[in-house]
This record gives C-alpha cells, sequence and structure tokens, in this order.
C-alpha cells in the first residue's frame, strides 16, 4: 500500500505487538513516534519503533509503559538495555525493537538516517483507536 492510500494515524497490516506499543506510547505522551519497516531490507528484526520523551524520567516512563502493556498480552522484551541512564531506552522483541530516546540522543544517534533504506511509517498516534 503506498503512502497515499494509507489513512494517517493508521499501521495496517502491523503485528498486535507493534499498535500496542504506539498505543502504550501514546499514553505516555511521547513525540515523534516512527515505525520503520525492516522487513525486506534486514533479518534480525522486523521493525523498529522509535520515539521521544523529552527528559530521561518520561524516557523511562514511556519505556515501562510499553514493557507494561505488551506483558499484558504475553510479550516479554528479551532484552532492556539503557535504563541506568534513561537518555535511550531499547526494548528488544525479537520481531520488532523498541528504542525510546531523548531528542537530543535520537539527534545524535540518526536511527531513522542510519536506517534510511526502511520504510518509515509516519505514525498520527493521537487519532488511533484503541
Amino acid at each position: 500500500m503506498s503512502d497515499t492510500q494509507r489513512q494517517e494515524g493508521e499501521l495496517p497490516g502491523l503485528p498486535k505487538a507493534i499498535r500496542a506499543s504506539v498505543l502504550a506510547a501514546q499514553k505516555k505522551k511521547a513525540s515523534d513516534v516512527v515505525v520503520l519497516d525492516l522487513r525486506t531490507a534486514f533479518a534480525f528484526t522486523d521493525f523498529f519503533v522509535i520515539c521521544s520523551g523529552l527528559h530521561p524520567r518520561q524516557v523511562k516512563a514511556i519505556a515501562e509503559g510499553i514493557e507494561d502493556q505488551l506483558r499484558q498480552s504475553g510479550s516479554k522484551p528479551a532484552v532492556i538495555e539503557g535504563t541506568e541512564h534513561s537518555e535511550w531506552i531499547l526494548l528488544d522483541f525479537f520481531d520488532f525493537v523498541v528504542h525510546v530516546f531523548t531528542p537530543d540522543v535520537r539527534k545524535f544517534y540518526g536511527l531513522e538516517q542510519l536506517w534510511g533504506d526502511a520504510e518509515r511509517l509516519e505514525v498520527d498516534y493521537s487519532e488511533m483507536a484503541e
């Protein structure tokens, strides 16, 4: 489906866990949510969910909210990294990886540019229905 056919705020064909991650981020007021579809280009994971929190406390709250939401549906991250400083927290669910950043750290590492060959799905999560 092309970007022009995709309705704003929809994530068609994505696994329920991806949508749950985006909604959990919404509940914690995450900003700049992007889903990168890595299925056609890379083998180690299918998707990245990337979002930002304004400060380390919010980054930690977003990551914990996502983890809690997915645990309720039986998904547990294999790896959680970055909770000590909470400027970049990574939750690895094998099929997808969630990256939660402070804005400066997100800009510094530039994952969206690094994985520029992946399809970028902009998320207007404020309009997504639960």
